[in-house]
């Protein structure tokens, strides 16, 4: 049996109560101290003051250098008020006084500044500011870079989550791995890898609003969709191939182009396919898909659609398609589109990646024929800009806009050998290149 520790309360509180008194009795002493520096500072410049008066009486030279004397002897003084010896004593009076006068400790650190200095100071973080603002470059998020080893294949899909916790990876090997950045070691290897869609190639990987669940779109005509750590949540049903109007099956029947999540509503996703058509989904209901848009060529045949995407308010629907068209759907009307241009590339061509900017009204899209075109969705006849001779061999390279609207970025693909793959950075105003970023010499 250890005894409990017993607290004589009385004594503690006496121990305190000296302490204080120990301590305001030594700030006490400091000020005193301070104020006869500071009587004995006046004292001795009154002495050189009346020294200078009396002497006046010798004569108009002995009175210039005296009073030059003078005056240099209370400038020295004055200065000593700023630099002198004064100082130090003054800093470590109040030493003590700190612990208790916090509303003080600005007045006491260093030495006073020089008159105008703080606001020319703070003018100048204003100005390099204001230059950064003005410098999207300074925004390019690439001071740092590690590599992370996914595996011999080409990569085809990434996904970041939206807390920017978690990255997926996805390629031609059919695998999917996840990365912990919180959780990673210096080995910087993935904690988790699966191949969710056995012998298919990974299209596209993306993360819900929520950041939840995950879309997968492989090779085969079913997506589906993982939680956060890999396990199956749902799997699209697959549609009946013998059917002829592919409105009338549940799924679809071949393979899968592209897929993601609607911005708003986090249970709804989009998906396009070589059957021709582009699917809405609902991941409480896997038996059905919501609704069906069928992209049609200017005869009235029917086109593949190679990517798909929702507007950023997930009101409307596009689609780029391989007779180089792109048509947009009002999402609740499927059977007219409501806007679309029929040469916005060149046909026979997989457009890889259509993007809204932020402010809803220009569409990028991201062509096979090695271009980046821009367009006014409301005058859908000629691109606002474009640039040509980037070359892309991969039907999934990305386009995006920066988020406050004024760069745009794609990415561009080299054959083995033939240098390094490059990130472009384009003024959204002018197409004028901003920037480019050598990834990796692939």
């Amino acid at each position: 049996g250890k005894k409990a520790r017993t607290f004589d309360l009385e004594a503690m509180f006496e121990q305190t109560r000296r302490t204080a008194v120990e301590r305001s009795r030594k700030v006490l002493e400091a000020r005193e101290r301070e104020k006869e520096a500071q009587a004995e500072k006046e004292f001795r410049s009154a002495c050189a003051d009346s020294s200078s008066s009396a002497s006046s009486a010798t004569g108009a030279r002995s009175t210039l250098t005296q009073r030059e004397t003078a005056s240099s002897e209370s400038e020295d003084s004055s200065d000593e008020e700023f630099t002198g010896p004064s100082m130090p004593s003054q800093t470590s009076a109040q030493g003590p006084a700190k612990e208790g006068d916090d509303d003080d400790d600005d007045e006491f650190i260093g030495p006073p500044l020089p008159p105008g200095f703080k606001d020319s100071d703070d003018d100048n973080d204003n100005d390099d500011t204001e230059e950064e603002d003005n410098n999207p470059v300074k925004k390019i998020p690439d001071s740092h870079e590690i590599t992370l080893q996914h595996g011999t294949k080409t990569v085809s899909a990434l996904g970041l989550d939206p807390s920017g916790a978690r990255l997926i990876t996805g390629g031609y090997d059919y695998d999917v791995k996840f990365w912990d950045f919180a959780g990673m070691d210096a080995s910087l290897q993935a904690f988790r890898s699966l191949q969710p869609c056995e012998c298919h190639q990974i299209k596209s990987l993306q993360y819900s609003s929520t950041g939840d669940v995950i879309l997968v779109v492989s090779g085969n005509s079913q997506a589906k969709v993982l939680d956060r750590d890999g396990f199956p949540v749902m799997e699209c049903i697959k549609g009946d191939q013998y059917i002829v109007d592919m409105t009338n099956t549940k799924g679809h029947t071949a393979m899968l182009n592209s897929g993601c999540w609607h911005p708003k509503i986090k249970e709804e996703f989009l998906t396009c396919s070589n059957d021709g058509t582009v699917r809405t989904w609902d991941v409480n209901n896997e038996k059905k898909h919501k609704g069906v848009f069928k992209p049609r060529s200017i005869q009235g045949k029917r086109v593949i659609p190679t990517t798909c995407t929702y507007s950023r308010d997930g009101k409307l629907i596009a689609a780029g398609c391989q007779d180089g068209s792109i048509q947009i759907w009002d999402r609740n009307m499927s059977v007219h589109t409501k806007f679309h241009c029929r040469q916005a590339h060149a046909p026979g061509t997989d457009t890889s990646c259509l993007t809204f900017s932020y402010d809803g009204t220009v569409l990028a899209s991201r062509g096979g024929d090695d271009t980046l075109k821009i367009w006014d969705i409301r005058q859908f006849k000629k691109p606002l800009n474009s640039v040509e001779g980037l070359p892309s061999f991969f039907p999934m390279t990305d386009c995006c806009f920066s988020p406050d609207d004024k760069v745009l970025v794609t990415g561009t693909s080299v054959k083995k050998g033939g240098g390094s793959g490059k990130l472009f950075f384009f003024y959204r105003e002018t197409f004028q290149k901003l920037y480019e970023i050598e990834v990796t010499d692939a």
